[in-house]
């Protein structure tokens, strides 16, 4: 007899038995490194941490589809993720490659270190930059759904307007009215309807090494963007209760 498996639910604030969508079927999404340096041992504890989950899910008789992605663009210096330069790009500038040049060494590097752990890999690994198309599309459907905006070719995720209608910090347990006072004085603000919107798509400047063309000018996804594609299109349901490994 299967032994049933009780995780925290961030949601109800509750343990409970964890029971699969489609069972015996599982979807599994975390959200992977973004390949611009070495992987450092704080990397390695995450990634560890969701191994053991994958391994024991299988060892309850679970068939799961592990998806795990490489960030290879979109992640700006600041991590709030909509000023700064392009982590991988910067380092390419700095090291006079291309920017793929970077990613490949840095993901070889990554995938060395987690069989130096005896991690298994995931059963996909997808990347951000090969799902471009996947991401424009959920941009054209949160804009059709009236919760994003167009600024001079960047798309905004409009909060508050989200929040009219669905409880923005449900899984934190904060309201809007804290989360807005505890924002911090970013630039490129004027651009934004409210202070705590974000970008789902970035108009990019002439010098940005990776861009693409969109139905809004040529510009790149933002980081908040690519894992709700990718966890879509693969089915895999993207794991919060890592409080509970």
């Amino acid at each position: 007899m299967k032994q049933n498996l009780f995780v925290y639910n961030t949601l109800t604030r509750k343990k409970e038995e964890f029971k699969p969508l489609n069972a015996p079927h599982v979807g599994m999404y975390v959200c992977g490194p973004t390949v611009y340096s070495d992987v450092h041992l704080g990397n390695c504890r995450t990634y560890i941490s969701f191994d053991l989950i994958f391994r024991y899910l299988m060892l309850l008789g679970y068939k799961v589809r592990y998806v795990r992605n490489i960030t290879d663009a979109g992640h700006l210096e600041g991590d709030a993720g909509d000023e700064g330069e392009d982590k991988i790009s910067k380092k390419a500038k700095l090291a006079q490659l291309e920017p793929m040049e970077i990613v490949q060494k840095y993901s070889v590097g990554f995938h060395d270190v987690m069989r130096i752990f005896n991690t298994l890999p995931p059963s996909i690994e997808p990347t951000a930059t090969g799902h471009i198309s996947e991401q424009i599309e959920l941009v054209k459907l949160i804009l059709e759904k009236g919760y994003a905006y167009e600024v001079d070719g960047s798309i905004y995720f409009d909060v508050e307007k989200y929040n009219k209608t669905q409880d923005y910090g449900i899984l934190n347990g904060r309201n809007l009215e804290d989360l807005l006072v505890n924002t911090r004085t970013l630039g490129g603000q004027n651009d934004k309807r409210g202070p705590l919107d974000f970008a789902l798509w970035i108009k990019a400047k002439p010098e940005h090494l990776m861009k693409w063309p969109s139905p809004w000018g040529v510009g790149f996804p933002g980081w908040h963007l690519e894992c709700s594609a990718m966890s879509h299109k693969y089915r895999a349901i993207s794991l919060i209760f890592m409080a509970a490994v």
